[in-house]
């Protein structure tokens, strides 16, 4: 009997190395984790969200110029497995917050810290526990911004508006997708330099503005994009992007339903009424005509809107949309180049001239 069991065990072993080594050298793992963002807040309330997951990518550690690794590194970002009901904890100031995690893995936390925060980046941390134990399965770790009391705020697409994508053109934008890496894509000619001075743009000494970017791009793409902003060095801020896409959906990514992206852009309104927002986006799909939606609802709040032309020619329906927004006291931008950007943003006073 020992003899068979011996035997068993020593086989499921074997099976064991065997997956652990797969896994490995497609850079997967079946480890639990808890996967969290950057979150915002003010003095008052605060926000953190994640995914949770039983299988997924680990982080690249090698770039090469190689069509086959780059594909195959961006594919794996698909390659996961949400969990749905997992019980999620989270504790500040030593009160403990619990929830579960949607079907697609996702959870959001919410609280009012009892001592008011001051800016900067603060450390937070969310715990994944066995339902039936109360183990920890795994910890995700993250910051939350508190802006600095500055005047300005800035909202900004990602795809077609700091990083060229080709959103508008599926098959083009799969292309560079899949044949590049986040150190070999560029941003748009001029554009870090334009949100690097937005970022100081009436911001006493030691302070910088708070930027949001928020995308039609899956939550799939976060480490992806955010290692490209850094790289480039665009101003540090919070990503907000949209619902995590299984492997079989990858040929739609980027194909999301916008309706969400008024939602997302709302909560960070509602979250610093006393700023003025400005709201940078493209063309290439619906930016122009969420911002108007925007502009319409938070009257007093938008300052100004950008938006990048990603064909020769300025689109007639973008072009009314905007004009409706500049009639009712809205700075507007439909530019070519971050050059017309720049010179925009100094003419209206946004931007020191010196």
């Amino acid at each position: 009997m020992d003899v068979k069991l011996n035997a068993v065990n020593q086989k499921k072993s074997f099976l064991y190395y065997l997956k652990e080594k797969f896994l490995f050298a497609l850079r997967l793992t079946d480890e639990p984790r808890v996967k969290l963002y950057n979150g915002y807040g003010n003095r008052t309330q605060c926000f953190v969200f994640g995914h949770v997951l039983s299988f997924g990518p680990v982080p690249r550690r090698r770039y090469r110029k190689n069509f086959l690794s780059n594909t195959l590194a961006v594919l794996r970002l698909f390659m996961v497995k949400p969990v749905s009901g997992a019980l999620l904890q989270f504790t500040w100031e030593g009160n403990v917050q619990t929830t579960k995690s949607a079907s697609d893995g996702f959870f959001r936390f919410e609280w009012k810290p009892v001592t008011p925060l001051e800016p900067g980046w603060h450390a937070v941390e969310v715990q994944w526990l066995h339902s039936k134990k109360g183990t920890v399965l795994s910890t995700g770790q993250s910051f939350i911004s508190i802006p600095h009391f500055n005047q300005f705020a800035f909202i900004s697409d990602i795809d077609d508006t700091f990083l060229v994508s080709h959103s508008s053109n599926l098959r083009k934008r799969l292309l560079v997708l899949l044949t590049e890496n986040a150190r070999s894509r560029s941003p748009f000619e001029g554009v870090v330099n334009h949100y690097q001075l937005l970022s100081l743009a009436g911001a006493p000494d030691k302070t910088t503005n708070p930027f949001f970017f928020v995308s039609s791009s899956e939550w799939n793409l976060y480490n992806y994009i955010t290692e490209f902003s850094e790289l480039n060095k665009l101003p540090r801020g919070v990503y907000l992007l949209n619902q995590l896409k299984l492997f079989s959906q990858v040929f739609k990514t980027g194909q999301n339903n916008h309706k969400t992206k008024f939602m997302r852009i709302s909560r960070i309104m509602e979250a610093y009424p006393d700023q003025r927002i400005v709201l940078l986006g493209d063309d290439s799909q619906e930016d122009p005509f969420i911002y108007a939606s925007i502009a319409s609802h938070f009257k007093t709040q938008v300052h100004g809107v950008y938006i990048r032309k990603t064909t020769k020619n300025a689109k007639p329906l973008v072009t009314e949309k905007l004009k409706e927004m500049e009639m009712n006291g809205v700075f507007i931008c439909y530019f070519t180049h971050s050059s017309e950007a720049v010179i925009h943003s100094k003419q209206i006073g946004l931007i020191n001239t010196v």
